[in-house]
């Protein structure tokens, strides 16, 4: 092996090569690719909010179990978890404690839209929400990132200008022939 040069030894003394810090058990990449995140800060955020829903919890939980201000907030965040999709069932505060980052990327509007089969992948998913085949409401989306919330899903549909869409009224057989 050669002699290292001075500034590559300048550069081992920082290092510890036998105390490396962990990587989270590659955790962080498995979702990152599983969800087709575009972003490192997506994971990030999504990660914080986990954190500030897990210590409202732990403070909500320091209450005492009858007092009627701890019953209004854990109702009023077991709602909003519920109706943002976020949670399965109101019934119990202990499913929102072990919440993950997963939860809030299953709600990303390219997974809904696999789950709605407007997609096979994805991928593919953030391709026809970047090019503004998707819409929710009247509204054009073009952010892979947006958070479907479970009332906004019923109202998810191809734009109007879709070329997709006009393809699948073309092969139903349900295409207006009449332009103008």
């Amino acid at each position: 092996m050669r002699k290292l040069k001075f500034h590559e030894k300048k550069l081992l003394k920082r290092v510890d090569l036998y105390n490396w810090k962990k990587e989270k058990d590659h955790r962080e990449a498995e979702i990152i690719k599983r969800y087709n995140l575009s972003n490192r800060e997506d994971y990030d955020k999504y990660n914080r909010m986990c954190g500030h829903i897990t210590s409202m919890i732990s403070k909500i939980k320091l209450l005492s179990s009858q007092d009627p201000f701890r019953v209004k907030l854990t109702e009023q965040l077991l709602e909003r978890l519920y109706n943002m999709g976020i949670i399965t069932t109101k019934d119990n505060i202990l499913n929102c404690e072990k919440l993950a980052v997963s939860a809030f990327c299953r709600r990303r509007l390219p997974i809904v839209l696999c789950k709605l089969k407007f997609a096979q992948t994805p991928k593919e998913a953030c391709t026809y929400i970047e090019q503004g085949h998707i819409r929710i409401g009247t509204k054009i989306i073009t952010d892979p990132a947006t958070l479907v919330s479970r009332s906004q899903e019923d109202h998810i549909t191809w734009s109007d200008t879709s070329k997709i869409k006009q393809t699948i009224q073309q092969y139903n057989n349900e295409r207006d022939d009449y332009i103008g």
